[in-house]
């Protein structure tokens, strides 16, 4: 299975309370259920040509209100990390691990590669970035750095953390030990989880690509909107809405009033760019009609050129 699906449903399990655990498992074999039972749906989320983005916002408003904003969370990502075509053994093996935890078995994390155990972490870290602020993120990401300074410099430490014969429940509570009540409960687990789904001897490469993946989702919480006009408030709860569809988490705007967009907006969130302005359409026709560039010396080079040849013509 998609390696970062694995790392996400680690955490949701983890943070879901043991009652509410069969309840969940519940409602994620529904929701496999409706999409078999469902042609155009199903058709849809399977479809190569449906871009992840699309997937998530369709699985994620057909759900909402219908159950639990867990299960709703759960089935979105899973719809939108995976290959579209693999979308429906996704569904089903995310509900079977929740039933088999619900059930108290435990599904223990399968070896994978360095890029395939960081890809989980990842997924584990995306679980927990969900339900935090630019302020937590910020924090996180200072105690993620400080931390894996201290393992990097401390060989005792590092050398307990990196050993593959001490067993993973004394590595954890070791790191336990180390940072309870010291940094955020968030921080905390995803540490924990380093040493469960990532690779042993990557714990320090690990924590330091953590520190670059919160700064990331830091970006992501942030949306600066250039606008032409003032953006009223109502159409600042769709525009939030919808963006907050797009990135998969809270998005919190941030507008400039620039008038030299003429109409329209500018949006950038992360190293995602969406230009829906007028002064943007502009540049675009002008690209495609003029590659070479629309200044005054170019349109005069251009035109003495075309003199230059109909002269020639003419001799």
């Amino acid at each position: 299975m998609n390696p970062t699906l694995q790392g996400y449903s680690a955490a949701v399990l983890e943070f879901t309370d043991a009652g509410e655990l069969a309840r969940l498992a519940g409602e994620l074999e529904s929701i496999e259920r409706l999409v078999l039972a469902t042609p155009a749906l199903r058709a849809a989320l399977t479809d190569t040509a449906v871009k992840s983005p699309a997937r998530l916002a369709v699985m994620s408003e057909l759900l909402e209100g219908k159950v639990s904003d867990t299960a709703r969370r759960s089935a979105s990502f899973a719809t939108s990390v995976v290959h579209a075509p693999d979308v429906l053994a996704a569904l089903g093996w995310l509900a079977t691990r929740a039933r088999h935890q619900a059930e108290a078995r435990q599904d223990p994390e399968p070896a994978l590669s360095l890029t395939g155990a960081r890809q989980r972490v990842g997924g584990f870290a995306v679980a927990v970035y969900e339900s935090k602020s630019h302020a937590e993120l910020e924090e996180m990401e200072d105690e993620l750095f400080r931390f894996s300074r201290i393992v990097e410099s401390t060989p005792a430490l590092r050398r307990a953390l990196v050993d593959r014969d001490l067993a993973v429940e004394a590595r954890q509570g070791l790191v336990t030990q180390l940072l309870e009540g010291k940094v955020q409960t968030g921080t905390l687990s995803l540490v924990r989880y380093v040493i469960t789904g990532g690779r042993a001897r990557d714990v320090v490469g690990t924590l330091d690509w953590l520190v670059e993946q919160t700064a990331k989702a830091r970006g992501w919480r942030i949306a600066r909107v250039h606008a032409a006009l003032p953006i009223e408030d109502a159409q600042r709860t769709m525009l939030s809405d919808a963006l907050t569809r797009l990135a998969g988490a809270p998005v919190e705007l941030q507008v400039v009033i620039d008038e030299h967009l003429l109409t329209g907006v500018l949006i950038q969130i992360g190293d995602l760019q969406v230009d829906a302005s007028a002064r943007g359409r502009i540049d675009v026709l002008r690209e495609h009609l003029m590659p070479g560039g629309w200044d005054e010396s170019g349109f005069g080079a251009r035109r003495a050129r075309s003199a230059e040849t109909t002269t020639e013509g003419a001799g």
